[in-house]
């Protein structure tokens, strides 16, 4: 479970609008955060439309895909680094207290 699941891990049925569009969404994730998700959509197709001029819903809604995964992948990335960055950070801290230690005896 995440700091977002709020269901108990039973799916439940979710009406949201999507560039115009009603859909049904089944989620375990919740009412709230199923809205949340899917208001993030919306945003990024309506951004996909106005900003790249496409009239096509379609388009838009690939457009926004990669807008999406692109964040996505960066986010990964960011994500990754930081973890390199603390593993050479409790790295570094493991040798000076075994260094202080060491002095000790």
């Amino acid at each position: 479970m995440t700091e977002n699941d709020d269901s108990g891990g039973d799916q439940k049925a979710v009406r949201v609008t999507i560039f115009g569009e009603d859909y049904l969404i089944r989620s375990e994730m919740g009412q709230a955060y199923t809205e949340r998700c899917a208001r993030y959509v919306d945003a990024a197709i309506q951004e996909a439309h106005v900003r790249g001029h496409v009239a096509e819903p379609h388009k838009a809604a690939i457009l926004a895909s990669m807008q999406i995964t692109d964040r996505l992948f960066r986010a990964y990335a960011d994500a990754e680094e930081l973890q390199r960055e603390l593993g050479g950070r409790v790295t570094e801290m493991r040798g000076r207290i075994e260094a202080v230690l060491d002095a000790g005896d």
